[in-house]
């Protein structure tokens, strides 16, 4: 192994993955009563996460970052063994789970001087983040350096864009996202907002009246995006996600991948993802959208 791969759980790969190409993931924290913290993915299962949040409508779940003792465990292991470390971490715009890899890679460095722990912030969330880990993890099994990985995939972070939509506006009321007097009209209205997430923001681009709507106007927003911008598909890495409606995701696949046969593209690498609890605490048990990253060039 060339170095070891750590993430933190926003990446939302799923466990099968993570065990079979050896990426340690370090957990967040999710409370739905703000004293009781399990860790996501772990204790916490996503689907009984939505379910949750579906069953008590009233309740707002948080999250709360890994903690420094989290980070020095995971780093630990692989600085006793002296074997190079690579930690990818959610976007510091939404938490300080980079700033607590950061303090526990000094005290790990201080332990073992001869350690080497390299810290990525990736400015992404949840699936783009998980696609970020993919790449280093096809690097690292092309047998590229640490020093050869890290500055491939600082070049690509900045081409992730997500389009996704939610049933609910609240949750986005309930983060700050988007004004009380807007949630409430829009509730009253079965207004659906289309979503972006984009140079390191998330935020509301446009409403849309009706769930089936949404769904389709998220698809005409990215390939507007896509043509807009003249990317190339086959340069990048397509991932779709949901929360915990899967019919209805199940819908919105297939009508995307018409879609793209239509306008002739051809995607060789399509990821799908439940998403996880750092994005579902604002926007609800129903995310479902679309996001491409691009991948990394790898010299002959």
């Amino acid at each position: 192994m060339k170095f070891a791969i750590i993430s933190d759980s926003s990446c939302d790969l799923a466990e099968s993955y993570v065990e079979q190409e050896q990426v340690s993931v370090v957990p967040f924290y999710v409370s739905f009563d703000g004293e009781h913290y399990l860790k996501e993915g772990k204790e916490a299962k996503i689907t009984e996460f939505y379910q949750k949040m579906a069953d008590n409508p009233e309740c707002y779940p948080k999250t709360s970052m890994p903690s420094v003792q989290d980070y020095i465990d995971a780093f630990r292991s692989f600085a006793e063994k002296e074997i190079p470390v690579l930690c990818i971490c959610l976007t510091q715009t939404f938490s300080g789970s980079m700033q607590a890899a950061v303090n526990a890679k000094a005290e790990v460095e201080e332990e073992f001087p001869n350690a080497r722990i390299e810290i990525l912030d990736s400015q992404l969330v949840t699936g783009l983040q998980g696609l970020l880990v993919k790449e280093a993890v096809r690097l690292r099994n092309a047998e590229l350096e640490l020093d050869e990985a890290l500055p491939a995939l600082e070049q690509i972070r900045s081409t992730g864009h997500i389009f996704f939509t939610t049933k609910d506006l609240k949750y986005l009321e309930h983060g700050g996202r988007i004004g009380k007097a807007a949630c409430l009209a829009g509730s009253m209205l079965n207004i659906k907002p289309i979503l972006q997430f984009y140079d390191r923001e998330l935020g509301p681009t446009e409403l849309c009246r009706g769930r089936k709507k949404s769904l389709h106007k998220i698809i005409e927003k990215f390939f507007s995006y896509v043509e807009q911008e003249k990317i190339c598909l086959e340069d990048y890495m397509l991932i779709t996600g949901e929360g915990l409606d899967v019919p209805e995701y199940q819908t919105f696949k297939e009508e995307l991948k018409t879609d793209l046969k239509k306008r002739g593209y051809e995607i060789e690498q399509w990821e799908e993802i439940q998403i996880g609890a750092t994005i579902g605490v604002h926007t609800g048990p129903y995310p479902l959208g679309v996001g491409i990253l691009k991948k990394c060039k790898i010299e002959n």
